[in-house]
C-alpha cells in the first residue's frame, strides 16, 4: 500500500516553500511545469494571457492540494511584466524559481515571405519576452543571493530545421542570453539554464496530425516516441532544485535521442 510519503518527490528535488513563476504556464509545457512544481511543494504563479486557461491550471493545482495563483500578463509588455512581478510577490513572496517559457511562433515560412512585421512579432514573443521577464525578477534574486532561472529554447535554435528563420534566430538568442547571464550572475548565487526540446505533443499537433502521422514522427526518434510536456517539466524540477546546485549556463537538449549539438 502506498502512502503520501511514497508519492513525495525525492528530498533533493523537493521545493517546499519556494515561490515559482512560469510564463506561458496556462497550456502545454508551461502548464505541466506548473503542476510538477506544485507537486514538489513550490508555491506557483501561473502566467498567461487567457484568464480561463490560467484559472483551469490554478484550480487543478489547488484541487490537488497545491498552492497556485494566476498571474495574467502580456510578457512582451514591460509595464505588464513589472505589475505582474509586484502582484505575485505581494501574494506569494519573492520569486526564487523563474521559468521563462512564453512564446511559440515557429510555424514554417519562407524567409523572403516573413516580412518585417512578422519578424518583429516573433522576436518579441520568443526573445524579448524572455529578457523582459528575467530583467524584472533578476535584481531581487541578486539581492537575496540565490535564484534559479530556466529559459526555453528549441531544437530550432540549435540546428537548421523546418521552423521559420525568425523563430530559429530567437531561440538561438535565448541560448546565448542564458549563457551570458549565467556567466554574469553566477557570483551572486543565481543559476541560469536553458531547455531545448524537440517535438513535444501539443494541441496543435493533435489537431493537424493524424494518428498515423504521429506514429511516423515518433519512429524517427531513437527512443521511439515524441516528447510529452511532462518530460520537460521533470527537467525543470532538476534545474530548479538543489540537485543541480553546481549547474549553470547549460542548455539541455530534450530530444528523445536525437543529439543536436
Amino acid at each position: 500500500m502506498s502512502s503520501d510519503m511514497d508519492d513525495a518527490p525525492p528530498r533533493h528535488l523537493a521545493l517546499a516553500g519556494r515561490v515559482a513563476l512560469v510564463t506561458g504556464g496556462s497550456r502545454g509545457i508551461g502548464a505541466a511545469t506548473c503542476r510538477a512544481l506544485a507537486r514538489s511543494g513550490a508555491r506557483v504563479a501561473v502566467n498567461g494571457r487567457d484568464q480561463a486557461a490560467i484559472d483551469a491550471v490554478v484550480d487543478e493545482i489547488v484541487a490537488s492540494g497545491g498552492e497556485a495563483v494566476g498571474a495574467p500578463a502580456d510578457v512582451t509588455d514591460e509595464a505588464e511584466v513589472l505589475a505582474m512581478r509586484d502582484a505575485v510577490e505581494r501574494e506569494l513572496g519573492p520569486v526564487g524559481i523563474l521559468a521563462a517559457f512564453a512564446g511559440g511562433q515557429g510555424a514554417p515560412a519562407p524567409t523572403a515571405d516573413l516580412g518585417a512585421g512578422r519578424w518583429r512579432s516573433v522576436i518579441e514573443s520568443d526573445l524579448t519576452s524572455v529578457y523582459l521577464t528575467v530583467a524584472a525578477f533578476l535584481p531581487g534574486m541578486v539581492d537575496r543571493g540565490e535564484g534559479a532561472i530556466i529559459t526555453m529554447s528549441s531544437t530550432a535554435g540549435r540546428a537548421p530545421g523546418g521552423a521559420n528563420a525568425a523563430y530559429a534566430a530567437a531561440k538561438a538568442g535565448v541560448v546565448m542570453f542564458t549563457r551570458h547571464l549565467a556567466n554574469e550572475v553566477g557570483r551572486h548565487g543565481v543559476r541560469v539554464n536553458c531547455l531545448a526540446p524537440s517535438a513535444v505533443l501539443n494541441d496543435r499537433m493533435r489537431r493537424f496530425m493524424t494518428g498515423e502521422q504521429l506514429d511516423e514522427l515518433a519512429a524517427t526518434y531513437p527512443l521511439g516516441r515524441i516528447g510529452r510536456p511532462e518530460d520537460v517539466a521533470e527537467a525543470v524540477l532538476y534545474l530548479a532544485s538543489d540537485a543541480s546546485s553546481w549547474v549553470t549556463g547549460v542548455t539541455l537538449d530534450l530530444t528523445g535521442g536525437r543529439v543536436i549539438v
